[in-house]
């Protein structure tokens, strides 16, 4: 029969010196850097033409029209197969590529820390307080009071 001690998962000691250092935050990324223009951002990429699914009968089903761009130098993949043109998702692949990016490039601000007013609290008190009474008055007379 097993012994029931060896189930026993072990407590974390108290003391901070026998924990282990927690893991120090990533390094920050660089920015990933986009040409301006489209010809320069397409030779970037590799470019995939394949057929597009979806509704749109036999000219859906016999031209590849869909358009998958992999941004070599950040490993993005965009993939847009909206139009039944091959140009059109060409050029809505690559707006969906710079949003992207500029969604992975952004830094939110720090938030700065605010601190409660004490007015704010003695108010706050005031009010549950006066809540409390409420609540004490719907009670029953006569119970130890």
């Amino acid at each position: 029969m097993p012994d029931p001690e060896d189930n026993l998962t072990p407590t974390p000691s108290p003391d901070p010196a026998d924990r282990p250092a927690p893991e120090p935050p990533p390094p920050p990324r660089k920015p990933i850097v986009l040409p301006a223009d489209d010809d320069a951002l397409k030779d970037e990429c590799d470019v995939q033409t394949f057929r597009a699914s979806g509704p749109g009968g036999q000219h859906v089903n016999k031209t590849d029209s869909a358009v998958r761009l992999i941004h070599k130098p950040s490993g993005l993949i965009v993939v847009s197969r909206n139009g039944r043109s091959q140009h059109l998702n060409l050029r809505d692949a690559l707006q969906k590529l710079r949003e992207r990016v500029a969604l992975l490039n952004h830094k939110p601000k720090r938030r700065k820390k605010t601190r409660v007013p004490r007015s704010v609290k003695q108010n706050r008190l005031k009010n549950k307080k006066a809540t409390g009474q409420k609540k004490a008055n719907r009670r029953k007379p006569g119970r130890d009071d």
